[in-house]
């Protein structure tokens, strides 16, 4: 695909969240993977454009910490899904990582310890549901249940195949309770993941990131995306739609997750809470001391 030009246009009508929903039915093999839906610039341009977001990203984020404090309930979950290399990590430094950390909790799930292993495969999601007036993040979640234990038939298929119904049992009560669920699959390439692997193994400094499990599970890649097309298929709802977003442009990636933070935080309608003092009487006394 040739570059843009620079001094394009760098957005286009169209909400991040509508051009990048993903129905039940949708085909994700179809999706362009090198694609910038809603926006129509350059790297150099969406790097400014994410910039540009971080500043009223981070005050619609503390608007909404500060409801909490005068007895708010409401909070954001967002759910970051994708194959290895797809860009997670990357999010969470360049999106997440524009918030304020105190507004922020980030779980990351590995593999369930022994203790979880123990519990219904929700109960470790459970306990880590954002408070009010935080954004939750999780680093892969509770959806590795219907993906890798479907892909490696770590359970039988009779007790995966009911976890898609359980799933939206579980979110739909989540939303009930105030959350704002943001669910987003960093959809990569086969080849781009492959580039990625190859660099890590390149250079020094990034060898910590790499598993030789990574080229293991290439191998199971059409598997994985047939799981991942069944999760969309199954859970994508009215109260937790899934978005898939193309992954192989970093830069591209990062942005329409900032975007999509964006897009729901704002029509929460987040206000400054009211002083529960006499603003007059405290700043008089302030004056005295």
């Amino acid at each position: 695909m040739a570059k843009k030009k620079s001094g394009t246009k760098s957005a286009s009508s169209t909400p991040y969240r509508d051009a990048l929903h993903a129905a039940p039915g949708i085909d994700l093999a179809g999706i362009d993977t090198r694609g910038t839906p809603a926006f129509d610039g350059d790297k150099s341009a969406g790097k400014k454009a994410l910039t540009a977001l971080a500043e009223p990203v981070s005050d619609l984020q503390e608007r909404l910490f500060a409801e909490a404090t005068a007895g708010g309930h409401r909070r954001v979950l967002l759910v970051i899904q994708g194959m290895d290399t797809a860009g997670k990590g990357g999010v969470m430094r360049h999106v997440v990582g524009n918030v304020d950390p105190q507004g922020v909790e980030i779980t990351a799930f590995k593999a369930p310890t022994a203790e979880e292993l123990e519990h219904p495969f929700l109960w470790r999601i459970r306990n880590a549901l954002p408070d009010a007036g935080m954004i939750g993040v999780f680093d892969r979640s509770h959806y590795e249940d219907v993906l890798i234990a479907r892909v490696h038939d770590l359970v039988p298929k009779s007790q995966w195949s009911r976890r898609y119904t359980t799933i939206n049992t579980f979110e739909e009560e989540v939303a009930d309770a105030g959350t704002t669920i943001i669910k987003v699959l960093l959809h990569i390439s086969f080849g781009e993941q492959k580039e990625r692997l190859a660099e890590r193994l390149d250079r020094p400094d990034k060898h910590w990131k790499f598993s030789p499990a990574d080229i293991d599970e290439r191998a199971h890649w059409d598997e994985y995306q047939q799981a991942h097309q069944a999760a969309i298929d199954r859970c994508s709802t009215e109260v937790a739609p899934w978005y898939v977003v193309p992954a192989d442009r970093k830069w591209y990636a990062r942005l329409a997750v900032m975007n999509l933070l964006n897009e729901h935080l704002e029509p929460m309608e987040l206000q400054w809470p009211e002083a529960d003092f006499d603003v007059k009487e405290q700043r008089k006394r302030l004056l005295r001391s």
